[in-house]
């Protein structure tokens, strides 16, 4: 599936926050939030949508082997807020650390709604966009890989599946983005839904 987007029409679709509440994410209940001492902490992610020219794609990395938290997994580049922080801030200064994205080259262009997860986060993703060439260097400690989903993927209804299994004694429901070469699911799979949603509606 292909859409005329341009990016002032992805940058009017995130600044309208009629759409923005209509679309807001679901993937986190009460059971689990009662569960979560202290209360949610703020996190961050970077959503970079590389603007080539013919195909437009979105940035991914694959978390080193590793780390104590979501090995192996695919993520956005992100972390928690610092003290003081904005999410726009935080979003930059984890990809600037883990990726070795320069903060002066993305174009900030909104973020999606908020998305609250079962580890106790409250994550803003913030979309930007990034012009190619791109020298990025990747922190062997944190990303293993990075890699680009096709934009027109994430805006195919037909492309996510829906998958269920037991994780921590309970039955989830959960997203999986096809890739020939990783396994696309969980936060960073419900986070591309919600991009797409938002982008399509």
């Amino acid at each position: 599936m292909t859409l005329d987007l341009s990016r002032t029409a992805i940058a009017e679709r995130l600044a309208d926050s009629e759409r923005l509440t209509r679309i807001a994410p679901t993937a986190f209940d009460a059971a689990e939030q009662a569960l979560t001492p202290g209360g949610l902490r703020g996190a961050a992610v970077l959503v970079p949508i590389v603007w080539h020219h013919a195909r437009p794609s979105v940035l991914l990395t694959l978390r080193a082997a590793g780390l104590s938290a979501h090995a192996g997994q695919v993520a956005f580049p992100g972390g928690r807020i610092e003290a003081g922080e904005t999410a726009e801030a935080a979003a930059l200064r984890e990809a600037a650390e883990e990726v070795g994205l320069d903060p002066r080259l993305p174009q900030v262009a909104g973020h999606l709604p908020e998305h609250l997860t079962g580890t106790g986060f409250r994550v803003t993703p913030v979309v930007a966009f990034l012009d190619p060439p791109l020298t990025l260097t990747p922190d062997p400690g944190e990303v293993a890989a990075i890699f680009e989903l096709p934009l027109a993927i994430v805006l195919d209804p037909a492309a996510p599946e829906r998958r269920r299994r037991e994780l921590h004694g309970r039955m989830r429901e959960f997203w999986v983005w096809p890739h020939p070469e990783h396994l696309i699911w969980g936060a960073t799979a419900a986070m591309l839904v919600t991009l797409a949603r938002v982008l399509r509606e």
